[in-house]
């Protein structure tokens, strides 16, 4: 067969990775992706660039100590040993080599902060980039697949069936908005997708708990890779997992750090009271947010950890939005806010005991600091970001059939394949989605270069 592409990458995201990535070892790639802007359908674009990357180079230089096998035992430990460890390993042992490449190959100020802890990671090793945001971190590797004569990207188009070819080989079906249908023969198809939370059926059918609450992330995120990779026999996986969030600005509609609430913030409902550790994460705290009268409530911090939050992007557009609410007192807190007085004041006291040791927390929260005048708050809502489940793979990011069979020719990455995150939202880690989406990118890249003819790649010895 005479492939028109070797790769055929469907999403402009984290496969962006795949696309430099093999582009890098050789191969010849066409990606395709629904939004012209990369803003709207992009959930790399709105994620804050959190990458996991146990054993890295920044850790050495920080002091830290850390390994791959850590990391699976924290993912392990926080998903109560459901998820997929296989998938787990491959992506801990890639991690450390995907920061850096990203550093040194598409040249990212990659960076590791250090001064507060993600919840359930027992080292850190979530890097970024300034700023915190993925819009940045998308902008990169934009530029980089503009850098390179090996990629083309067709915008706006939408991937909407694979067909088999010859050999093993795929033929991708791509659609414009204005009704054009080409068929472009590949080697291979990464799906790249993203998962299903745009579509508010399959959110019913698969997520009920958050089914209701705000749905923050890309518009085309519609299950696309769960019916493509339906129609050539894929088996699917731990598709009720999701990550959450319960720090929604609920008049900006922008994330609120969980760094506020690790720094020693209360998040309490609209009664004032608190109802949960907000340390076991924001994921699972989602949920229980949403569960509250009102589906909404306030995270309420001090000056000491405004401070803090605004190396963060995010925080400075909640800023910029008027959305945080500052009194000098707690009954002038609550009086801005419509909180009641006193069930406020009890809460805040009873944190600042925990913090001093005079107090076990009701919750078992252990990590706690005194709130210092002048107080401030936001108004959070719950927030769907993503979901979890997807197409079942290996750890070469192979679609698998249900007998465990790799499909040839046919990859998936992120949201469109099943993460390592368990089932529901409680085994979700910081950066649990990002890694899946650009580490299992940068494998199938890697993967399919070892299937090239020699004289068609330029693969390095050792490439994963």
């Amino acid at each position: 067969m005479t492939f028109d592409v070797d790769l055929v990458v469907a999403g402009a995201g984290g496969g962006l990775t795949a696309a430099v990535r093999a582009a890098e070892l050789g191969l010849d790639v066409l990606v395709v992706d629904s939004d012209p802007h990369f803003r709207r359908g992009n959930n790399t674009s709105m994620s804050t660039a959190m990458i996991p990357g146990p054993g890295s180079r920044f850790q050495a230089a920080a002091g830290i100590t850390d390994s791959p096998e850590r990391f699976v035992a924290d993912i392990a430990r926080k998903t109560g040993g459901t998820a997929d460890l296989r998938i787990a390993t491959a992506l801990a042992h890639v991690g450390a080599e995907l920061v850096e490449w990203l550093a040194d190959h598409v040249g990212m100020p990659i960076e590791l902060p250090t001064d507060f802890a993600y919840p359930g990671h027992s080292a850190p090793r979530v890097h970024s980039l300034p700023g915190r945001h993925g819009s940045a971190l998308l902008r990169h590797l934009l530029d980089a697949a503009d850098r390179s004569e090996r990629i083309d990207l067709l915008v706006p188009a939408r991937l909407t069936a694979v067909e088999a070819g010859p050999d093993g080989s795929r033929v991708a079906v791509v659609e414009t908005p204005d009704g054009a249908r080409e068929e472009i023969g590949t080697r291979a198809v990464l799906l790249a997708t993203n998962g299903y939370g745009a579509d508010a059926a399959l959110v019913a059918t698969h997520l009920p708990e958050i089914a209701g609450a705000h749905y923050h992330g890309g518009e085309h995120s519609r299950g696309d890779a769960l019916r493509i990779g339906g129609e050539l026999g894929a088996a699917t996986g731990f598709l009720d997992a999701y990550q959450g969030h319960a720090a929604l600005s609920a008049a900006a509609h922008t994330l609120v750090t969980w760094t506020a609430v690790m720094h020693g913030a209360a998040v309490v409902d609209t009664g004032g009271r608190r109802f949960g550790d907000e340390t076991t994460g924001y994921s699972e705290y989602a949920a229980a947010l949403a569960a509250r009268p009102g589906g909404r409530g306030w995270l309420v911090f001090d000056e000491r950890i405004d401070g803090l939050c605004r190396a963060f992007g995010d925080y400075q557009d909640v800023l910029a939005a008027g959305a945080v609410r500052t009194a000098g007192t707690i009954p002038e807190l609550a009086a801005v806010t419509g909180v009641p007085a006193a069930p406020l004041e009890s809460e805040l006291d009873a944190l600042a005991r925990v913090a001093a040791g005079e107090h076990v927390d009701r919750f078992g929260r252990t990590t706690a600091q005194p709130l210092r005048a002048p107080l401030h708050a936001v108004e959070i809502v719950p927030a769907l970001f993503h979901t979890q489940g997807g197409l079942l793979v290996d750890e070469h990011a192979r679609v698998l059939d249900p007998a465990g069979a790799p499909i040839p020719g046919l990859y998936a990455s992120g949201g469109a394949a099943a993460g390592i995150s368990g089932h529901g939202a409680a085994g979700y880690l910081a950066g649990n989605g990002l890694l899946p989406a650009l580490g299992l990118a940068y494998i199938a890249a890697g993967h399919l270069a070892r299937s090239v003819p020699t004289s068609r790649s330029r693969t390095p010895e050792g490439v994963r």
